[in-house]
């Protein structure tokens, strides 16, 4: 009869212990197409993405400064039925990008008082036709306050899209631990739940061996208590894959923005163990130093206090700028063509400013030159602090994986002490105890490679970011 039961005890183990079957209405939510969900639809992402735009009007608002201008003013005054004057001048200004200052227009003055600089003959119906040019030739010449503000608005879009990796690498990064949170909650509560249908079995044969009186009352106590015990982990561990459920339904939304909850008859993926060599470490330390947010930014701010520092030197030098105007050439008021003449008819002009101590603009320099200091410091120290970060996450992994394969050749080697355990059973050799024993630490085993498994795979999404890779390396279509 002992032999019996033995037999009974190693059919039943044999058939329920920790076999994963999947119905036909279990769905595998794919790690590759959970982030491409987080990355099209997340509203973080989305906004993310408006960093973009609000730089291309940065762009635009810093080209406004060149746009052409359309100008005019009239002056009217008559007093005690005398016309003082009346002066109409219309014209259009057209900045441009090389420092010179286009300008032409129409003026017209009448009246018995015009001063004699704003009289205009009367054999051209007292109007003019002016066409002219400003050009600095002292601070000004090489780069000025609009051109500073166009550089530094392309510089700032690069920078945005630098911040927009940033944000969105950060997103994904949530996103993937939380993702393996819920792989290790969903699978170790698959590992306690069939773990009760082993305790409940044995419960059962221990059970009917003591009807036949072949085993011990303490033995049926032990074999409830193990029950109850399983049952107590099986609760918690379904707690706990809600919760991580959950969780992840945070990073789930739909094209229309409508979030999105995680159904009950969806499963996490299986991935295999991946292998990371030393060559893969230096090409991710290299793409960090050329690409890495962090870096870009601070390589950016650099190239923005440049242009500040160019401007600043270019403030050090004397105002001074050539007006130069052509009068009724080459048409007049009346549409009449005149022959063009550079030393007739015509207005030249020369204005002139100097600070004698230049204190203001060698104090901007100054300044401007400590914060590139400044700036060099910081992107120093912050290389130093990647590059050590990408080190430490890719000794972590590597590790990690080491220790993943010695915990699955571990978990094996329980498997087959328990199949020495069985028929040691079968052959009337062992007992309840030692069976239990032995399969509380294959569970413990295979509960313990699930969450090596998870953080195996959260060092990978670490290491990615850490290196500071688009999408955390993630190729998918958006």
């Amino acid at each position: 009869m002992r032999r019996l039961i033995g037999i009974l005890f190693c059919c039943c183990i044999s058939f329920h212990l920790f076999a994963q079957t999947e119905s036909d209405s279990i769905t595998v939510l794919k790690f590759d197409d959970f982030y491409a969900l987080v990355l099209n639809n997340h509203p973080v992402v989305k906004q993310a993405e408006l960093l973009t735009d609000q730089a291309m009007q940065e762009v635009r608002l810093a080209r406004g400064g060149f746009d052409p201008k359309l100008e005019g003013s009239w002056d009217y005054k008559d007093l005690s039925e005398i016309e003082y004057y009346n002066r109409l001048k219309v014209g259009l200004k057209i900045p441009v990008w090389f420092p010179i200052d286009p300008q032409v227009g129409v003026e017209r003055a009448t009246g018995d008082f015009v001063s004699d600089e704003n009289e205009i003959s009367d054999k051209t119906n007292n109007q003019q036709v002016f066409a002219g040019v400003s050009i600095p030739v002292g601070k000004g010449l090489f780069i000025d306050q609009r051109r500073a503000t166009v550089k530094q608005a392309r510089l700032f879009q690069d920078m945005a899209e630098a911040e927009q990796i940033k944000e969105m690498n950060k997103i994904l990064l949530t996103a993937a631990k939380d993702y393996w949170e819920w792989y290790f909650a969903y699978n170790n509560y698959l590992l306690m739940q069939q773990s009760i249908g082993v305790a409940q079995d044995i419960f059962d044969r221990t059970k009917l061996a003591f009807d036949y009186g072949e085993t011990a009352a303490i033995d049926t106590i032990q074999a409830k208590i193990t029950l109850q015990t399983r049952m107590i982990d099986y609760q918690q561990a379904n707690i706990d894959r809600i919760k991580a459920a959950l969780t992840l339904s945070n990073n789930l939304w739909n094209a229309d923005g409508a979030p999105l909850e995680l159904a009950d008859n969806v499963r996490p993926e299986q991935l295999p163990t991946l292998t990371f060599e030393d060559a893969f470490l230096n090409e991710l330390v290299e793409m960090a130093r050329e690409n890495h947010p962090e870096i870009r930014k601070l390589d950016i701010k650099n190239r923005s206090l440049m242009v500040d520092r160019d401007l600043a030197r270019e403030n050090l030098k004397p105002q001074l700028d050539l007006n130069y105007v052509l009068l009724d050439q080459p048409f007049n008021a009346q549409g009449d063509r005149n022959d063009i003449t550079l030393t007739e008819n015509l207005k030249v002009g020369v204005d002139f400013s100097f600070p004698i101590f230049l204190r203001k603009e060698r104090a901007k320099l100054n300044q401007t030159k400590l914060k590139l200091i400044e700036n060099n410091f910081q992107r120093d120290f912050a290389e130093r602090q990647i590059i050590n970060n990408i080190n430490g996450q890719f000794n972590s992994l590597v590790n990690t994986g080491d220790m993943l394969i010695q915990q699955e050749e571990m978990a094996n080697n329980y498997q087959l002490i328990l199949a020495a355990e069985r028929l040691n059973l079968q052959n009337g050799e062992s007992d309840l105890f030692k069976i239990n024993v032995q399969i509380e630490k294959l569970i413990a085993a295979q509960s313990k490679l699930f969450k090596l498994r998870a953080t195996y795979y959260k060092n990978i999404a670490n290491l990615y970011w850490a290196a500071g890779v688009v999408n955390l390396g993630l190729l998918v279509e958006q």
